[in-house]
């Protein structure tokens, strides 16, 4: 589902699984008494950054059009002709699947070199499949930059070997390689139709969509096989019920259609499982059917073992799809959705996939004309869906969302989104328990460009509809989340709101901004969430619109790490990527939460920490001493303060008299500079330079000012904290 428009501007104890990152791998490891958050996959992947190479190394970065922020983990490495990138195998393996982008327009090769040799085979790289435009989507941007390319290498290679690919002419971006062991292919199963039998051509010359039909009719109740090969289909499949459709594998048995299966109905008992469906398509077109499989495969049906790659989406269901099982499957390259649950769907199960690279969310349910009820998603892992979430449950009753690995969402959307946004009507709400368990998110939020402020890693919102379903969030992981880990928001602008949600049993680490970041009246508790590394502040608590009423956090016991409020709702939080040690030249207290004594209208305390210069905060008038407090977020030791007021000349020449004031704990403060008068001119930039002693460390620092000879109140528009003197 793409992201529709938002009218919602703003100014200005039991853990889940934890991920370790070694070696440039991203592997799940599950505590005890808990399953592992992601599928269990056939390769290990590796990435490029994490190799030796001769290339430029690129990312990090969020930023929404930028190549690096469409990589996994937010890197790559950037290949000229003759340099390369040479990764260490991590596990025996005879295949190889590499992630890159090219120039838009342009195509080339890669060579394969194992331990030093070249291979006379190469990976053909090219930008046909990548640079998606969606301009009717609001908030999209030029999108899609990386494609996958995948190699049988004709040998086996062992855990430690050296395989490295060089660019022999052409711009190449790699990405992230995926080693595996391919087993050999698969026997004819007995008593089975083989489509070659019935004419079709394994060359991939010949047109064989006749003998895939005919091959289908006579295999009814029975098996239809797929031998190795490529096999050319260019119309869709249409009544296919109570039969099996096998290949020998899916780096052996190839269709190459952008429509396989496109039928409204059907009997059930369709098996497709163990071979690849790759596609031609270059753009989005929602109104054709590119679809691996379009509508209904009927009442409990399966498709297991699939590699689809270059569709506008892998499955598009609708209809009767009672039961369906899709697991153990490969969806890449998808210009929209990966799998899509189109209304109706009962007793659904999508279990044990790798999907990477979709132009929408990577698995959805949405509940259009019917409720989809009782289905789920589980132990599933998602990357780099670049234009909308990782996985979304738009309505629905009775939805499980279980034990999922999702990493580095773009924009537009949340690692996994619970909504009641419905896109059309007539749709059916969230409703009975919606269970999110055991997931784990890394790098996942974006900021979302229609709300010009950002989605969390985990987002719950009642877009269209008050959430009223009960929403139980347990043993979550959210690791490096670039802005929030968990959001509640009411995204369509119009403050309907969020309740019966429970968050028990969280791990956050390295939040960009926020733990909680509450938009929406409503209701949460919180049980046993951890954080650390938190970015600026515990808890942005500001509803939309405002005074739409409050968002309530209850406290249910520990909970630890995050108990600081961001108290300016008329700005947002930075980004402080986890409160690093900072580099000297920094400023502690830009985009750190600030507070004051009293504000005049609009001059709230936030905006002398908001690195604008142009912005201010003012004290209530005539009613000196007035106090402005910033918290750091550590201690630090501050050893000069740079204090602005606007640059502009309209702003006449002054003096302030302020104490500078210091705190570790929030409670008790010492004098660290007593009160004397700062001159601000416009004529020298309308700034005073202030020095502390050696030996002072604070977390919080106060400035209070007892008297202003330009105007009746404390007024900065910047208050800068530096380590140096």
């Amino acid at each position: 589902m793409h992201s529709s428009t938002a009218a919602h501007l703003r100014r200005t104890p039991a853990l889940g699984a934890v991920v370790a990152l070694a070696a440039g791998m991203l592997v799940a490891v599950a505590p005890a008494a808990h399953a592992a958050s992601g599928a269990t996959l056939p390769f290990t992947s590796v990435e490029a950054e994490s190799a030796t190479t001769t290339g430029t190394k690129i990312g990090p970065d969020h930023t929404q059009g930028t190549l690096a922020s469409e990589a996994s983990g937010r890197q790559a490495v950037r290949l000229s002709s003759g340099q390369r990138v040479e990764f260490t195998v991590p596990r025996p393996a005879n295949a190889v699947n590499l992630a890159y982008s090219v120039p838009d327009g342009q195509s080339g090769t890669l060579d394969v070199y194992v331990n030093g040799t070249r291979l006379a085979r190469t990976i053909p790289v090219t930008s046909k499949y990548s640079y998606v435009d969606t301009g009717w989507i609001a908030g999209a941007k030029t999108h899609h930059f990386f494609d996958n390319a995948r190699l049988l290498l004709g040998r086996d290679v062992q855990a430690g070997d050296k395989v490295a690919v060089e660019s022999t002419g052409t711009q190449v971006t790699v990405d992230v390689a995926d080693f595996e062991q391919v087993a050999a292919a698969a026997s004819q199963p007995a008593g089975s139709v083989s489509v070659v039998a019935k004419g079709a051509d394994p060359s991939g010359n010949g047109d064989s969509t006749q003998a895939f039909r005919d091959a289908i009719t006579a295999a009814q109740g029975g098996t239809v096989w797929i031998p190795p090969g490529d096999y050319r289909v260019t119309s869709s499949l249409s009544g296919v019920q109570n039969v099996t459709l096998q290949g020998a594998g899916s780096w052996y048995s190839v269709v190459r259609t952008s429509r396989f299966v496109d039928q409204t109905s059907s009997s059930g008992n369709v098996h497709i499982k163990d071979f690849a469906v790759i596609g031609e398509v270059t753009e989005r077109v929602d109104s054709s059917p590119d679809n691996f499989v379009n509508g209904s495969l009927g009442p409990n049906s399966s498709v297991s073992g699939m590699w689809l790659h270059h569709l506008k989406v892998g499955l598009w269901l609708t209809g009767n799809n009672d039961n369906l099982v899709v697991e153990n499957s490969r969806i890449l390259d998808t210009t929209a959705d990966g799998l899509n649950l189109n209304g109706s769907a009962k007793g659904v199960r999508v279990r044990n996939n790798f999907l990477r690279n979709q132009g929408d969310d990577s698995l959805a349910m949405w509940s259009l004309y019917a409720p989809d009820t009782n289905s789920s998603f589980e132990n599933n892992t998602i990357s780099q869906p670049n234009l909308a979430n990782g996985i979304a449950i738009y309505g629905g009753t009775d939805i499980s969302v279980k034990n999922n690995l999702v990493s580095d969402t773009n924009a537009l959307g949340s690692g996994i989104a619970i909504s009641n946004q419905k896109f059309l009507d007539p749709f059916s709400p969230l409703a009975g328990t919606i269970t999110v368990d055991g997931n784990t998110l890394v790098r996942t939020g974006a900021m979302n460009p229609n709300w010009n402020h950002p989605m969390g890693a985990l987002r719950v919102d009642s877009y269209d509809s008050a959430v009223n379903a009960t929403v139980d969030i347990t043993d979550t992981t959210i690791i490096d989340s670039p802005y929030s880990a968990f959001e509640f928001v009411s995204g369509g602008g119009r403050g309907y709101p969020v309740r019966n949600v429970d968050v028990t049993g969280a791990t956050v680490r390295n939040t960009g901004t926020v733990v909680v970041q509450a938009e929406a009246q409503g209701a949460a508790t919180f049980r046993n969430v951890t954080a650390t590394q938190v970015g600026a502040a515990g808890v942005y608590n500001c509803p939309y619109p405002a005074n739409s009423g409050s968002f309530t956090l209850t406290d249910g016991g520990g909970n630890s790490g995050w108990s600081s409020t961001w108290t300016d709702c008329s700005t947002w939080p930075q980004p402080g990527q986890g409160n690093p040690d900072p580099d000297p030249g920094r400023n502690l207290a830009k985009g750190r939460p600030a507070t004051a004594t009293g504000s005049q209208d609009v001059y709230t305390p936030g905006k002398a920490a908001d690195g604008d210069a142009n912005s201010y905060w003012e004290s209530a008038n005539n009613a000196f001493p007035q106090a402005w407090t910033v918290d750091l977020g550590s201690s630090y030791p501050v050893r000069r303060l740079v204090l602005k007021l606007p640059p502009s000349a309209a702003w006449g020449a002054r003096t302030q008299t302020i104490t500078v004031l210091g705190s570790t704990d929030g409670s008790a403060y010492a004098t660290v500079v007593g009160s004397r008068g700062y001159r601000f001119d416009p004529a020298t930039g309308n700034t005073a330079t202030v020095s502390l002693p050696s030996g002072t460390d604070l977390r919080y620092l106060r400035l209070s000012v007892s008297a202003n000879t330009g105007w009746p109140a404390g007024q900065f528009s910047e208050v800068e904290a530096y380590l140096t003197s």
